[in-house]
């Protein structure tokens, strides 16, 4: 079977190579980025599913009715009922397909803001997000060297034009890579994300929403309307540009509270049970209502900073989340509610009295911001973290302008519109990207097989002389670019470093870390690293092991940075490359 084309390297354009490839087609992946997983890899509060096998398991009635109605409600007026059917319908299908296919732990399920039910799943360590992309990705990467004729990759490629025929229906694109330009044929897929990142003066986001232009984002930079673009320009209509959503909340570096660029707190933390205080330490919202609603009263009460603060039972709840915020500076952990009076700047009364009110809430069922589901009560005897929050931005055949489908283009995840409404639900990011990215690929392949079917009817009785045609022009798979894949390898240790050697390379133009026993001169990887330099050079000049150990699968440094092992700390010896 022929190719399809698949542009975007995130949890929606995987989704749908997987599909593709469960069905018999083969596979062209492009991605502007040097490593795969996009946005899909900071969601860190779980993938809803309505109906699935960890929710029977738990005893939890949930039901894709129930769900659509969350998700309607949720979207209001735009709601777009055979989207949401379709999101929420398909929900339990996909949450078990990644279980199953994918062998992933997704046995946990929380309720987060505007769920009637426990529906977001994840496991039991590590952010969601990446989990469950990254399976995918190196799934998929493996398959590009086991099987190169069915699958191909290539990274640092734009795509810069979709190519049509006479007839108007997409045969191709053209890409650049290594400085040329490419072509490759089949339907596309336009898996690109969104384009809250694009902060040039033409951006979608200043056309559209020219009031959130200057807000912070937690997308990648990557994230710039590229696939929006290409399908306008071929003839798609776009819906909904103007509906970008302002999560509530993001995690402010206290050490760089102005930056463009946020990591994005997850839901999960309020989900858990954690409280939204205000700098007079006094509740102002349901932590649990929906995204925009939440993000509102943040506005309207305007006594900031803002602060997330979870006690002890919710920080073990989510545990690694909070280790992993503390490690980044992006979160305080104090050990009694006095420590916590005096970073607030206020008497412990103060703070008491907001945990008496709370509690007599929990105790009531009776809140007077309107939450209705609790986590028990709250003692000032415990332990809590802590984070400063600010709001940021934040079947799949695309439609041309007279409503009809652009043949041979579809797209799934943040590129298409129409899903969400007005107000996506938390954990329905990561669910989008899966259940589109599946019906994209299902529709993609059976539109390539049809096209393939006509074309050898039309044939007729002249498949001899087309043969001949086909012997006489280069191979199909010569024309095709080589797979940027390689099998992973191990670089040999080339020396032992001692821990103040190493200690010496503690900067941007100098950077070495310590992980898992080998010493790492990250320096020219930093610029490619998924997470930004920032979250390798906090651990610069140090043992980086536990933090790599939270995120990361043990063949990633021989997968992608092969060549930044240098040696061994002197004090390890003979130590394991995880």
């Amino acid at each position: 079977m022929a190719q399809v084309i698949v542009v975007g390297g995130g949890l929606a354009g995987l989704s749908a190579a997987h599909t593709l490839l469960e069905r018999g087609a083969n596979v062209l992946l492009l991605d502007k980025q040097p490593f795969m997983g996009g946005n899909s890899t900071k969601a860190t509060s779980g993938i809803n599913g309505a109906g699935t096998n960890s929710q029977r398991k738990l005893g939890i009635p949930d039901s894709a009715e129930l769900f659509f109605a969350d998700t309607k409600k949720s979207a209001r007026e735009l709601a777009r009922d055979d989207l949401i059917t379709v999101l929420t319908g398909r929900s339990g299908d996909a949450v078990n397909w990644l279980q199953d296919k994918f062998a992933l732990d997704l046995s946990l399920v929380a309720r987060l803001g505007g769920h009637s039910q426990p529906r977001t799943h994840r496991g039991g360590a590590q952010f969601p997000g990446m989990v469950i992309t990254y399976a995918q990705m190196e799934r998929l990467e493996d398959l590009a060297v086991s099987n190169p004729e069915r699958v191909k990759i290539i990274k640092k490629a734009r795509a810069s034009k979709l190519l049509k025929d006479e007839t108007g229906a997409v045969i191709g694109i053209e890409y650049t890579h290594n400085g040329q330009t490419s072509t490759a044929y089949g339907p596309v897929v336009l898996a690109t994300g969104g384009y809250a990142a694009d902060f040039t003066e033409d951006s979608l986001l200043k056309k559209h929403r020219p009031e959130y232009w200057n807000l912070p984002t937690t997308n990648g930079e990557h994230c710039t309307g590229d696939g929006h673009k290409l399908a306008m320009a071929a003839g798609a209509n776009a819906v909904d540009l103007e509906k970008v959503q302002v999560h509530p909340t993001g995690l402010v570096d206290p050490n760089e509270p102005d930056s463009k660029v946020k990591f994005l707190a997850a839901e999960a933390l309020r989900g858990v049970g954690g409280l939204l205080l205000d700098n007079t330490g006094k509740r102002f919202v349901d932590e649990l209502q929906h995204r925009d609603y939440v993000t509102g009263k943040i506005w309207e009460n305007g006594k900031y900073p803002i602060r997330l603060v979870l006690n002890g039972k919710a920080s073990k709840e989510i545990e690694w989340h909070c280790k992993h915020y503390v490690g980044r500076g992006l979160m305080k952990r104090f050990d009694s509610g006095e420590a916590l009076a005096k970073e607030f700047g206020l008497a412990p009364e103060v703070l008491k009295k907001t945990f008496e009110d709370y509690n007599q809430s929990v105790r009531t069922q009776k809140d007077p911001f309107g939450k209705k589901f609790f986590q028990g009560e709250w003692s000032f005897d415990d332990f809590f973290n802590v984070a400063i929050m600010t709001p940021i931005d934040g079947e799949s055949r695309v439609l041309a302008k007279d409503g009809k489908p652009v043949p041979g283009l579809f797209a799934a995840g943040e590129v298409a519109g129409g899903v969400h409404g007005a107000n996506r639900l938390g954990g329905s990011s990561l669910l989008g990207c899966v259940v589109f990215g599946r019906v994209s690929g299902d529709s993609a392949a059976a539109y390539l097989l049809q096209t393939q079917s006509v074309a050898v009817r039309k044939a007729g009785g002249r498949l001899t002389a087309l043969a001949g045609q086909l012997d006489a022009a280069p191979a199909a798979a010569a024309s095709q670019p080589t797979a940027t894949t390689s099998a992973p390898t191990e670089k040999g240790s080339a020396g032992e470093y001692t821990a103040e050697e190493v200690a010496k390379h503690n900067k941007k133009d100098d950077c070495w870390v310590i992980v898992d026993g080998k010493v790492l001169d990250v320096t020219a990887f930093l610029p490619d690293h998924p997470g930004g330099e920032k979250a390798i050079l906090l651990y610069a000049g140090r043992d980086a092991t536990e933090e790599f150990n939270m995120l990361h699968d043990f063949k990633v440094i021989p997968r992608y940075a092969p060549d930044a092992i240098i040696g061994t700390p002197q004090e390890v010896k003979g130590g394991r490359l995880r």
